[in-house]
């Protein structure tokens, strides 16, 4: 039986992701994921006979595929480190492609189902080395213009973030131009999969053929579903900030935020009052990295591990809106990461050398050499003893206006007026009034230890 191709809009990506007419749809907000880890600890807080079949149940439920790296000498080296990808899916759906309550959209100010897509607007490889000290989650800005390893749909470059979604697509329109016997939900699926290869090896080859052990994919719904479970969380900001867009009203200093506050803490990058910080794309992800340290930190108190209503939703998140890897072992790793908490998780932004347009699409401009220079430091574990530092963007972007704009990254129709890319800073972090460390950019790395402020 000859598979028969969907109506619904979220077979459609946007044209302003692939340029082909048959697209699954993209949105134009970003996500965060956040690292399973936090997600998995509950399963071992239940006693008893129960535990096996939670267990059980818990796992078999989880959404699985397999992976390959073929340019990486290393992969099958079982040293004992962990590298793992965690992408941030930019869809408004659970990851058997189905809409969310609609309680669940009022909530996270995003649109509905007809808004999502498959971008990868959260790109962070998680480093554990075997001694489990110095643990480092590495963020690539989603719009870094690099190689598509396989080329899908013909291109050959592109925002690393669409390495996805190119590939997704590229898949979903050979099944259903062959004469498959599979479901749609089954395509659906074999799509995702394919979408899942592409985005782990396009990041590995840009890293420098690095090994990744391991995924984990979530979805904006997974995100709302952590935060809403385990709200209040507690986070830093150097000045107050409001923004029309997103939602956010923020003071400034330390404060506790809930669920919904979380989504506008996490989407904001930019402020629109007149006297507000300046803040980009770039500053998204340095607010990722604060959220991920709070939630870290907020998991690790006994009260939240603990709470039976907690453990419930934060697995039923799991359950509907994570994708892992076919060999990724939940206890192995909930092992791992309480043995990476115990000295905490040090954050590294990649650097980017300028705003450009390629294409009629704003970009980052990279230096992949120094990218896998930096990378090659923290895997062996110098990057910070050995106070490397990057060139971060230092040049102006001449006569450009509204650099996050364009459609096919912006994720709520907003502007970000920036014409310059931000410059570097110091690493060393200064301390405010409350003891906490500042970081007011993007690029500096963010050290263990406490709850940082940041813009």
């Amino acid at each position: 039986m000859h598979a028969q191709r969907p109506t619904d809009p979220m077979y459609a990506l946007d044209s302003t992701s692939v340029s082909t007419a048959r697209r699954p749809p993209r949105s134009r907000r970003r996500k965060i994921t956040i690292t399973i880890a936090s997600v998995l600890t509950g399963a071992l807080v239940l006693t008893g006979a129960g535990i096996a079949l939670a267990y059980k149940n818990f796992n078999d439920n989880i959404n699985r595929s397999d992976f390959s790296l073929p340019l990486v000498d290393d992969v099958l080296d079982d040293s004992g480190e962990q590298n793992i990808l965690i992408m941030g899916m930019d869809t408004r759906r659970d990851q058997n492609g189905d809409p969310l309550p609609a309680e669940i959209y009022d909530a996270i100010r995003a649109g509905d189902e007809t808004d999502g897509g498959y971008n990868a607007n959260v790109l962070m490889l998680l480093h554990v080395p075997e001694d489990r000290s110095k643990a480092v989650g590495i963020s690539i800005p989603r719009d870094d213009y690099v190689e598509i390893v396989g080329a899908p749909l013909g291109v050959e470059q592109s925002k690393i973030k669409e390495a996805y979604g190119l590939a997704l697509q590229e898949r979903m329109n050979d099944l259903y131009d062959s004469d498959t016997e599979l479901s749609d939900a089954e395509i659906y699926q074999e799509a995702r999969a394919a979408g899942r290869q592409t985005q782990i090896e396009t990041v590995s080859h840009f890293l420098g053929d690095v090994r990744i052990d391991h995924f984990v994919e979530m979805t904006m719904g997974g995100f709302y579903h952590v935060a809403q479970a385990v709200q209040p969380l507690t986070v830093c900001l150097n000045q107050a900030t409001v923004d029309t867009y997103s939602g956010a009203d923020f003071a400034a200093g330390v404060q506790e935020i809930d669920a919904e506050q979380s989504m506008s803490f996490v989407r904001q990058r930019r402020d629109t009052s007149e006297d507000g910080p300046f803040l980009t794309d770039l500053d998204r992800s340095r607010r990722q990295q604060a959220f991920m340290i709070s939630l870290v930190d907020k998991l690790n108190t006994k009260s939240t591990l603990t709470s039976p209503k907690t453990i419930a939703s934060l697995m039923d998140a799991t359950t509907t809106h994570v994708a892992l890897d076919t060999g990724f072992d939940v206890l192995s790793f909930v092992k791992m990461a309480r043995e990476v908490s115990k000295t905490g998780v040090e954050f590294v932004t990649l650097p980017i050398l300028d705003f450009d347009i390629i294409d009629g699409s704003y970009v980052n401009t990279v230096d992949q050499d120094e990218i896998q220079r930096i990378v090659a430091a923290i895997f062996a574990g110098t990057y910070f003893d050995g106070g490397y530092e990057a060139s971060a963007a230092s040049d102006a972007v001449e006569d450009v206006e509204d650099a996050y704009a364009d459609d096919e990254y912006t994720d709520d129709d907003d502007v970000d007026e920036s014409s310059e890319a931000p410059a570097a800073s110091d690493s060393t972090p200064q301390l405010n009034e409350t003891g906490l460390p500042v970081y007011d950019s993007w690029d500096a790395p963010i050290r263990a230890g406490a709850i940082p402020c940041v813009n």
